[in-house]
């Protein structure tokens, strides 16, 4: 019987222990931050730097402002937008890109692209596909 004592006594105190243990915190932490500042959008895949002029099509722009895309994408649901990949690092571009901050060139208006000629739909967070204007 003595056994048995020790046995009760010893599972008390180990779920006395277990229960005023500290509970762990989770330590993982992500900010994005703020979009960046283009003047004509940016790529939608990190390290989310800035497009040239001609790589989104209008759709993306609402009066001259860029909907978005990655992380910050704030379009409406279901929304596919023409790109044209040509002006895409990841598929061989080597122009030049402008930096963060960077104005936009009067002549070139984002909410009108005459003659755009994107050749992939994308979503706003690097998924390529659909077929379907918003």
């Amino acid at each position: 019987m003595d056994k048995f004592k020790y046995f009760a006594l010893a599972t008390v105190a180990g779920i006395c222990f277990a229960a005023t243990a500290p509970q762990a915190k989770a330590q993982i932490s992500i900010n994005i931050g703020a979009a960046p500042v283009c003047p004509y959008g940016y790529y939608d895949y990190a390290p989310y730097s800035c497009a040239p002029y001609g790589y989104y099509g209008p759709e993306w722009f609402h009066g001259g402002v860029f909907v978005g895309a990655g992380p910050w994408f704030h379009g409406p649901a279901h929304f596919n937008g023409h790109v044209d990949n040509r002006f895409d690092p990841q598929h061989g571009y080597h122009g030049s890109l402008p930096r963060r901050g960077d104005r936009p060139e009067p002549a070139k208006r984002v909410d009108h692209i005459s003659n755009f000629k994107g050749n992939e739909m994308r979503d706003g967070h690097g998924h390529p596909g659909g077929g379907e204007k918003r």
